[in-house]
């Protein structure tokens, strides 16, 4: 029986072995491979898909002699170069429980410095990095927060806010553009506490860019308003800034200059800007101090950081304007999808604005999960007609669309290669419906 190896996280066959030929005992076998966080796949089995829809995991490279692979699943899949790698390992450390750890002292006044902040602390993830916000923002079991119902803080992080924090969510209609309606948002505000019926509103949370909606970018004036609406009812305002920095660059202003709107902000070194792990969670000295407590009941408190705290200075120091070059990229593609031939794709250029990319599909004989699955694998012919095999992974994603999201680690180049990917996917598919006559 031939077994593949998959990773979970990302889905990737990473071995295949011959069960029947293998000498490795059973013990060998279970202690190197199950009890080592990998997990095993029939090659008839589905494969799982990010937001379960689809599959686009790496698949097999057929007959061609050379396959290039363009991920495009999301920009968590950025790698350190060289630089980020020797900022890690020259990094001077300390214990970071005890605030002794100049580098990340230093990253987090860096950031602090650049959002616009009083202070900041680094910790291992944004979906962590969101939820002390929370803890911080409302102190007592009960209290409310006001989210998007598209927000990632409400569909993606596992409702920790409830999980763990006892604080309860109340939602308000995300728009296309990745806002909300300010009267709709003022609506939910609760007035009646002390009144033991209702929870007490504490905080607004906003997403920017908006992950559901294409890469959206908060427009400053919204985000003026939600301040004062913020204000005049004694509420705080929050923003999962995972991809502040390409909101910054979209716009042309400096990141202080959007969080001037807002109290706190969570913003992510390892998407974009390619660090391999952390966060930065900003906000006044005394929510920090704060914070700092939080962290440590999560099980954030980390030790020697300063060695991954040196891979998020690279970033904050040297990547954010190289997100341009992803922006341009996406759009790229997004043109290429106007101008394919035959015209399957649908796409609102408009709505294309950093690196994020949504699409939808005209033809209905072709579903979002078999495009994904087709660009993702090296198809009969294609070796000859692109010149070598490409496989272009991507994710099924909200409201039946395609997800393709640009990064480090993807040039120009790779994009062209994906054009040229998707425009033979586009020229079968015609020639297979014709063949079925319809």
């Amino acid at each position: 029986m031939i077994i593949d190896i998959i990773d979970p996280k990302f889905n990737h066959k990473l071995n295949r072995i011959d069960v029947n030929a293998t000498t490795m005992s059973l013990k060998t076998f279970c202690s190197k491979f199950l009890f080592g966080g990998l997990v095993f796949a029939r090659r008839d089995v589905g494969r799982r898909s990010y937001y379960n829809s689809g599959s686009s995991g790496l698949s097999e490279p057929g007959r061609a002699s050379h396959v290039r692979v363009v991920d495009l699943r999301s920009d968590t899949v950025t790698k350190p170069g060289a630089a980020m790698r020797r900022a890690m390992a020259e990094a001077e450390v300390g214990d970071d429980v005890m605030g002794e750890d100049p580098t990340v002292n230093e990253l987090q006044k860096i950031a602090a410095d650049m959002f616009g902040m009083e202070a900041a602390l680094f910790v291992p993830s944004g979906t962590m990095s969101n939820l002390i916000a929370v803890m911080v923002h409302c102190r007592e079991r009960g209290d409310e927060m006001i989210v998007g119902d598209l927000s990632h803080l409400h569909i993606y992080e596992q409702g920790g806010s409830a999980q763990l924090a006892g604080v309860h969510a109340t939602t308000a209609n995300t728009l296309a553009n990745g806002t909300l309606d300010l009267d709709q948002l003022e609506s939910k505000i609760r007035h009646g506490y002390p009144d033991p019926h209702y929870p007490r509103s504490r905080l607004i949370c906003v997403e920017n860019t908006h992950n559901i909606q294409g890469g959206r970018v908060m427009p400053l004036p919204f985000l003026q308003e939600v301040r004062a609406l913020a204000d005049k009812h004694g509420l705080s305002v929050h923003m999962d800034g995972a991809r502040l920095m390409n909101a910054a660059v979209a716009l042309g202003v400096s990141a202080a200059d959007i969080l001037q709107h807002t109290h706190t902000v969570s913003v992510c070194l390892s998407k974009g800007l390619g660090a391999p792990v952390g966060t930065v969670l900003a906000g006044p000295r005394d929510f920090i101090s704060r914070a700092v407590r939080c962290r440590k009941a999560l099980g954030g408190g980390m030790r020697q950081a300063g060695i991954v705290a040196a891979a998020g200075k690279v970033s904050l120091l040297q990547m954010v304007k190289r997100l341009q070059e992803d922006h341009d990229n996406a759009r790229t593609f997004a043109q290429a999808l106007q101008k394919c031939e035959p015209p399957l794709f649908a796409v609102d250029m408009a709505a294309v604005e950093t690196n994020i990319l949504r699409f939808q599909i005209r033809e209905p004989a072709l579903s979002p999960a078999e495009f994904c699955d087709r660009m993702a694998r090296v198809e009969d012919g294609e070796e000859d007609a692109l010149g070598q095999g490409v496989q272009v992974l991507m994710y099924c994603h909200f409201g039946n669309s395609v997800r393709a999201v640009w990064h480090l680690g993807i040039s120009a180049e790779d994009t062209q290669l994906a054009i040229r990917k998707l425009q033979f996917v586009a020229r079968q598919s015609l020639v297979n419906k014709q063949q079925r006559g319809l």
